[in-house]
């Protein structure tokens, strides 16, 4: 059931149910995250793996102080720039937290979501919300409720529905190694942002196929098509005879292959990272064989788009 009462979502949450949330991300699939036997519902009912490790969602810094032992200086200092917004910070977490939520790791990742109905949900709970994002494992993640409704409606109780999300890419996570700040994940706030504020470059982590926290998997938001990455024009040609899709950045190949979406006529980052999950969605729904796209530039969310695109690609 879709719609967008905040007191029917908040009902199902009180009763241990699982309900679809938005976030300027992508939509979550969120539980009460204190209680470690609605933590599994979640793990259950996106086939996700349990060694893949969830998101905590709450309302301000201080409620997140309820769930981690210490806000170190770099991490407050972020919190306080990006909150509510797209980074999750790794902190050592409080014994509150089940191990199920974190992997068995003495870290959580937590965030505010900037969105204004998610935002008033989770200050009327009594306890923050895991949720990862709202599709079944591995797929691409939603970015509408309608994208929810698709794979997961007869397995959640409420999608609430909060519009099409704005940023369109997963949290930046940020943690320690070494004892310094790195960035575990890619995401909606670029490096250079975050290099800025706390005055040095901070390492940026490859995927895992352990991950240390959420989002790290090496092979990740893949659609049903195979999907290549590289230079467009040699894709073309080597696939020839095939019914081919593209995905590209502000370049419409309209007249050389059967589909052409362009995620960004004007050549905006941030407008392409928006839409490049529903683009994947309707590629994988279409007509064609194969999907093709191009590597972003590297700069800024773009290093989040070629991110998402290298785990969602065909193995050769």
């Amino acid at each position: 059931m879709i719609g967008s009462d905040l007191n029917i979502a908040k009902d199902f949450l009180l009763n241990g149910d699982l309900v679809a949330i938005p976030t300027e991300t992508v939509y979550g699939l969120a539980g009460n995250a204190l209680v470690a036997e609605t933590v599994a519902k979640i793990f259950e009912a996106k086939n996700r793996p349990s060694f893949d490790p969830l998101i905590v969602h709450t309302h301000s810094i201080d409620s997140a102080r309820n769930y981690v032992l210490e806000f170190p200086d770099w991490a407050l200092k972020l919190a306080e720039k990006f909150w509510p917004g797209p980074l999750t910070l790794l902190l050592p977490k409080q014994r509150n937290i089940p191990d199920i939520v974190t992997n068995g790791s003495e870290l959580v990742g937590i965030r505010i979501p900037n969105h204004q109905l998610t935002l008033e949900l989770l200050k009327s709970l009594p306890f923050p919300l895991a949720a990862p994002s709202a599709n079944p494992f591995g797929y691409i993640s939603p970015t509408s409720a309608q994208h929810v409704a698709d794979q997961l409606e007869n397995k959640i109780s409420y999608i609430l529905d909060g519009g099409n999300c704005t940023v369109g890419l997963e949290s930046t996570i940020v943690g320690l190694k070494n004892g310094k700040p790195a960035i575990f994940r890619s995401g909606g706030i670029p490096a250079e942002i975050i290099n800025e504020l706390l005055g040095f470059e901070i390492e940026v982590l490859l995927s895992s196929s352990n991950p240390q926290a959420p989002g790290m998997l090496e092979n990740h938001y893949s659609p049903g098509k195979p999907l290549f990455v590289g230079n467009l024009d040699e894709l073309i040609n080597y696939h020839t005879g095939k019914k081919i899709g593209i995905i590209s950045f502000y370049v419409n190949y309209s007249a050389q292959v059967n589909k052409s979406l362009v995620l960004s006529p004007k050549g905006d980052l941030t407008e392409a990272a928006a839409g490049l999950f529903a683009s994947l969605r309707e590629m994988d729904k279409s007509k064609i064989e194969i999907i093709l796209t191009e590597k972003f530039p590297e700069i800024g969310i773009g290093r989040a788009i070629n991110d998402r695109l290298h785990r969602a690609a065909t193995k050769r």
